[in-house]
């Protein structure tokens, strides 16, 4: 009880003015205070209820209070929270094997978040692809792409805005444009050592890779003896109907990196890699103070393994199928429907800007956000029921309309 009311007394203080004194600038925060969430939902200080159509950009998979990922939290942190990665742990194994045995990894190195994942992506292919010829250190990266925002996986991030106040960045990187097989082709060569793609694009806006598209690339690297990296960390582990999104294009890549969905809202990062890959690694080549934390890997084994159940897998695909026709349905300022499974974008007319709808929505009791080319991103929880779908495409249709509410 004393720390309920802890929590009410931080809730009345002014929260906002309190993070614009202490907090370094780095976000722009919508004016709310959350302070708990049920189900698919989020509370407000006030008590006002939210539908969450954005789960904490693709994070909150099975949505908030779930029963057994409070279990596993309640269970692991009465045992071991955390020792180091000198030792041996019992869930940091369990959740490595789980993950190996549902995907075409051999291996697996764990971190705290997807940038992480996709710093040791680069890392890892770079050193085997070194072992073949020195020379072999190029990256190709594409137009539009989104890979994290430290020095490495921002040096193969797209948007300028990202990456100019911070050049130079490192280098050796190539550009080629998403979906252009031509460009693919001028880009990707004897010295290339990885090719780092999402299949679906998230923060560039939702944007789906083609079957032909990552079937070159896949062409591509097998003939130059380069890594395929499949960035999965927004659309993989159920995001798009399947467990993991390039089974949709019948490719499989050398390494993938996840994150997101994967720890239910605590924060961990996977690097999977085929055998070839791991072959080239030694012990002190990487590292990471906090990554497979008992606790952390303990409550992903309990995520890991709802997502991988079928049934739950197929409610996603139905439940995706009716959010994909209702987006359809929109009218007014809408250029374009994307995305597959419950990860999808819709693209806005020039006459209406993306955030004034999802500030509308908001204003309206709905989660949402935006990504790429002044495109609506909806990402929401993967237990969301036909009824939250037409509650929130009423929302979001009323939101077109009339952007800027009362």
């Amino acid at each position: 009880m004393q720390h309920e009311r802890l929590i009410a007394s931080d809730a009345n203080e002014d929260i906002v003015a309190l993070e614009q004194r202490y907090l370094a600038p780095t976000y722009k925060r919508a004016p709310v205070v959350f302070v708990r969430g049920e189900g698919v939902h989020l509370i407000d200080a006030e008590g006002n209820k939210y539908l969450d159509f954005l789960a904490g950009i693709a994070v909150n998979v099975l949505g908030y209070n779930d029963p057994d990922i409070l279990a596993a939290i309640d269970t692991q942190s009465r045992r071991l929270l955390h020792v180091s990665n000198l030792f041996h742990t019992v869930p940091h194994a369990l959740l490595a094997r789980d993950l190996c045995e549902s995907s075409f990894a051999d291996r697996i190195f764990f971190c705290n978040s997807g940038t992480e994942a996709n710093e040791g992506a680069l890392k890892f292919s770079r050193k085997k692809a070194r072992a073949i010829q020195p020379e072999k250190t190029e990256i190709v990266a594409f137009s539009n792409a989104f890979h994290g925002r430290t020095m490495g996986a921002l040096a193969v991030t797209a948007n300028p805005r990202y990456r100019e106040p911070f050049e130079p960045l490192a280098g050796g990187v190539k550009w080629a444009a998403f979906n252009d097989e031509a460009s693919a082709r001028e880009a990707i060569g004897k010295n290339t050592a990885a090719v780092i793609v999402e299949p679906v694009q998230g923060e560039g806006g939702i944007i789906p890779a083609t079957p032909e598209f990552l079937r070159l690339l896949r062409a591509l690297c097998d003939k130059f003896q380069a890594a395929l990296i499949f960035d999965e960390v927004q659309c993989g582990l159920g995001r798009t109907g399947k467990l993991w999104a390039h089974e949709h294009f019948g490719v499989t890549p050398d390494i993938m990196t996840l994150a997101k969905p994967l720890g239910g809202g605590l924060p961990i990062g996977a690097v999977l890699m085929t055998q070839a890959v791991a072959d080239a690694l030694e012990a002190g080549d990487h590292g990471s103070t906090f990554a497979a934390s008992p606790f952390v890997t303990y409550v992903a084994r309990a995520v890991f393994s709802k997502i991988h159940d079928a049934e739950f897998m197929e409610n996603v695909q139905r439940t995706g199928q009716h959010l994909k026709a209702a987006l359809e349905s929109l009218t007014g300022p809408v250029a374009e429907v994307r995305g597959l499974g419950m990860m999808w974008g819709v693209r806005l007319e020039a006459s209406v800007t993306a955030a004034d709808v999802v500030a509308a929505c908001l204003k309206r009791g709905l989660v949402i956000g935006s990504a790429g080319d002044n495109t609506l991103r909806i990402v929401p929880p993967l237990v969301i029921e036909e009824h939250h779908v037409r509650e929130a495409v009423d929302v979001i249709g009323q939101s077109l309309k009339a952007p800027v509410p009362a």
